[in-house]
């Protein structure tokens, strides 16, 4: 599967060549409706790249992850033809997250790494980093690599803090508490989970209760087998 993924990364590389070079032979020699053909042929991209996203997000909701994977692909190979990179770089999003799903962890860093946040910083996009960094910390977290996951999530909240987000902030210090968790560092999980619920409740956010109190359930588990 990793070989398919870094395949796919080569043939939108391909593509992103092929249109500059075509760019440059169009400025070159301009024929006469030839714009108006460009332009009509990027529509046509941009409505089928549409059109597949959309009916990739009905079938993820039915919890088909597969046949939405590729539809996100056939979406994220639309968009790369039209130049379009925000949406582009919202169906790798995902694909990765598909991946992540289907328990491929692998093939989600792939993606997250060596695509989604290579063009969220070439867009100057310090949101769509931090949200990367947040998956990044989950993907890294699910293949056992706590030093990598802690670091993606350190990463985020620092973002998140330059960006004044406060979701993005809890987020960050809930996945630090679940890798400290799986190292069993269960003290110092305990006290990401205080500064968690403490942040939540000085914003009146609610959203985050059942996950801290299922976080402090697991610590109070695996605490209490040890006596």
């Amino acid at each position: 599967m990793t070989k398919i993924v870094v395949a796919f990364i080569s043939l939108f590389a391909s593509l992103q060549l092929n249109a500059q070079n075509i760019d440059k032979s169009d400025n070159q020699e301009p024929g006469i409706g030839g714009s108006a053909i460009n332009i009509a042929v990027s529509k046509y991209d941009l409505a089928e790249g549409n059109n597949f996203f959309e009916d990739a997000e009905d079938l993820e909701r039915k919890g088909d992850f597969n046949e939405a994977l590729t539809l996100f692909g056939k979406a994220a190979f639309e968009f790369n033809a039209v130049k379009n990179l925000n949406l582009y770089v919202q169906a790798l999003t995902k694909m990765s997250n598909m991946h992540y799903l289907l328990g491929r962890f692998g093939d989600a860093e792939q993606i997250l790494l060596n695509v989604v946040l290579k063009n969220y910083s070439k867009m100057g996009s310090r949101s769509g980093q931090m949200n990367t960094y947040n998956l990044l910390g989950k993907v890294y977290l699910a293949s056992n690599k706590y030093t990598q996951s802690m670091w993606f999530y350190t990463q985020q909240g620092i973002l998140a803090k330059q960006l004044s987000n406060n979701s993005a902030y809890i987020e960050s210090v809930l996945g630090l508490a679940q890798v400290k968790i799986k190292k069993k560092d269960y003290t110092l999980a305990s006290r990401d989970l205080n500064q968690a619920e403490l942040l939540s409740r000085s914003l009146k956010n609610t959203s985050y209760k059942s996950q801290i109190k299922d976080a402090r359930e697991v610590i109070a588990s695996k605490t209490s087998a040890k006596k």
